[in-house]
């Protein structure tokens, strides 16, 4: 068989494959909706809290105006009691989070004293729990704030000058590569690529195993007739081919649709891409090789994509990385493949400053392309005799 009559059988038996079909087009295109779904408000705003007063000054009712006035929180209800606020917490899913002045709180500022606030916020979603105390923080600070220009003032400091005296540091944030500060300027991007990651390597583990299955019921085919490097590069275009038209989708119409932003030319995204798909694809060759069944493909890569989030470096700061979790990270194509897209597309560097990300890439594809190959030519001198 020419390469082009290998070339079209894989095509053909990517396509009738029903599972295949689901998992690389169905997957990609389903999880281009579906996943950025609870990131579209980009971050939590109006979190309910309760609010438990035990002073009823009137400086502590003007706090609770300024927290119920932040963007982040707003107050539903009060309690008398931490028992009842507590209560109402864990039974109502409604609440996420809790405020206690303490009784004193009025006497204690104009003595000079600090008083303590409690707070508390639902921490089982990291986002509610940090924006319920990112809101109550505003609102404390701010009073704080006030109170303390108010005795500048009343000891005799002009107001322009004890309003910049308030406190000893001045904050001036800029977002950078996420100027919206929202998640999904920050997330997308990286999951679209692992998606694509995992969605090819369970594609063409179900098409290795299938083929293994036959091989071990008897039957003879296409893959058995033709040199290991033939199939591995006819399979590897037919993929190729799929997965960048899937990639344009991704860095193109989806990237529109969520107003990401896409700083990198189509030339430099297609100089990254294209080693990332390789590496892809020859690792999910060999893992097509590896497993005696075809449905293992799905079942291991479905089992590896948190752990590949997490050991990226854009979810988790790689510094605070176990030295083997980091290791073992780099030996994946996603690991550099995200961060060289990321780098590039959303924060602008240069191809230069990518340089080795790119390398490494090529160097995974060398490689798993050398174990893919070996792993093919081994399977049909098993199977041949």
């Amino acid at each position: 068989m020419s390469w082009w009559q290998v070339f079209k059988a894989e095509f053909q038996a990517v396509f009738a494959n029903h599972a295949i079909v689901l998992t690389v087009l169905g997957g990609v295109f389903f999880y281009s909706f579906l996943y950025p779904l609870p990131y579209l408000k980009q971050l939590p705003r109006d979190q309910a809290i309760l609010v438990v007063n035990h002073d009823g000054s009137a400086l502590s009712r003007q706090l609770e105006r300024m927290v119920d006035a932040t963007p982040q929180v707003k107050i539903t209800g009060h309690a008398a009691t931490e028992d009842e606020a507590r209560r109402r917490f864990l039974q109502d899913g409604g609440v996420a989070g809790l405020l206690v002045i303490p009784e004193g709180f009025h006497r204690d500022i104009m003595l000079g004293r600090s008083p303590v606030l409690a707070y508390a916020g639902d921490a089982s979603f990291f986002l509610v729990y940090g924006t319920v105390i990112e809101g109550l923080a505003t609102a404390a600070g701010t009073l704080g704030a006030e109170i303390k220009v108010a005795r500048l003032l009343a000891h005799g400091q002009a107001f322009p000058l004890a309003a910049k005296q308030h406190t000893a540091l001045s904050v001036n944030m800029r977002p950078v590569f996420n100027t919206t500060m929202g998640y999904v300027h920050y997330v997308i991007p990286a999951v679209f690529i692992l998606i694509l990651h995992q969605t090819m390597l369970i594609g063409m583990g179900l098409l290795g195993g299938q083929q293994t299955e036959l091989d071990r019921s008897g039957k003879r085919g296409y893959w058995q007739l033709v040199p290991s490097g033939v199939l591995l590069s006819a399979r590897l275009a037919v993929f190729l081919l799929i997965y960048l038209v899937l990639t344009m989708y991704y860095f193109g119409i989806s990237f529109q649709h969520y107003g990401i932003s896409r700083l990198a030319s189509a030339m430099e995204l297609l100089a990254v891409v294209v080693p990332f798909l390789l590496a892809v694809g020859c690792l999910g060759v060999v893992i097509g090789q590896l497993i005696p069944r075809r449905e293992l493909a799905t079942l291991l890569v479905l089992l590896s994509s948190l752990p590949l989030v997490f050991s990226a470096g854009f979810v988790w700061p790689v510094a605070a990385l176990p030295q083997p979790v980091y290791l073992a990270a780099q030996l994946v194509p996603s690991t550099p493949g995200i961060m060289a897209c990321l780098r590039l597309n959303q924060m602008g560097a240069d191809f230069v400053q990518i340089r080795g990300l790119w390398i490494q890439l090529w160097l995974q594809a060398c490689v798993y392309g050398g174990l893919a190959w070996w792993l093919l030519r081994r399977r049909m001198t098993l199977y041949s005799n």
